[in-house]
């Protein structure tokens, strides 16, 4: 669910990402073996996080507030991916 992290603006680690989505470090571990989102890896192993991933944990945060469970919000992340899609082969087609 990530882009090409040469087109992210920004890379960070694992406490910077926690801080800056205000999800912590545990649940950022269990979002990625849940499938909720894959941070890019140093050659060492080092959970490297996007942009897109901190807008992702911002959206998953929000998600789980409103009382979703993780399987829930995998899907909507899921559905909001492919209505993005759809709209792009839409527009592709419409030109």
């Amino acid at each position: 669910m990530t882009e090409d992290p040469t087109t992210a603006s920004g890379l960070y680690g694992i406490s910077a990402a926690a801080r800056l989505s205000g999800v912590g470090e545990q649940a950022l571990r269990l979002y990625e073996r849940k499938g909720l989102l894959t941070p890019v890896r140093t050659a060492g192993g080092t959970r490297r996080y996007t942009d897109d991933d901190v807008t992702v944990l911002r959206r998953v945060a929000a998600l789980l507030a409103d009382g979703l469970n993780l399987t829930g919000a995998r899907r909507v992340l899921e559905l909001e991916a492919d209505n993005d899609r759809l709209r792009l082969r839409i527009a592709e087609l419409t030109d």
